[in-house]
């Protein structure tokens, strides 16, 4: 079993940055693929990016390809969602989620075991 906790969220204008974190317990971090969701209100959860338990291969949403990238250290226990040049329909709860299996569908929150708490991020016009 893995635990994680989201940080790194908050307010920021158009055209900001924020870099997310989400540290995940256990020792087997390695071995899972980890993903980005987030939640508008009043809207589904959507994929966000996601990254193999390499590191090797990563995937993102249109929406976010060529502003936001995801990556990992594994010494550390942690993945990170670079996020550049934000607009106000980014603004959403981000969610970190983390999987063991292979070969799956990495961009439906389906294919993940584990959730963090989320943590908000905000972009004002």
């Amino acid at each position: 079993q893995v635990q994680l906790v989201e940080s790194g969220g908050g307010l920021v204008q158009a055209g900001g940055s924020l870099r997310l974190s989400c540290a995940a317990s256990g020792r087997t971090f390695s071995s899972y693929t980890m993903g980005w969701f987030r939640q508008a209100p009043g809207k589904d959860r959507e994929f966000v990016a996601a990254v193999i338990w390499s590191g090797g291969r990563t995937y993102y949403a249109d929406s976010v390809k060529g502003r936001f990238t995801i990556s990992r250290d594994n010494a550390k226990n942690t993945v990170y969602l670079q996020m550049n040049s934000l607009k106000p329909e980014d603004t959403a709860v981000y969610y970190c989620a983390a999987t063991l299996h292979y070969f799956k569908d990495y961009t439906t929150g389906r294919t993940y075991d584990y959730w963090g708490q989320g943590t908000q991020v905000t972009v004002s016009s």
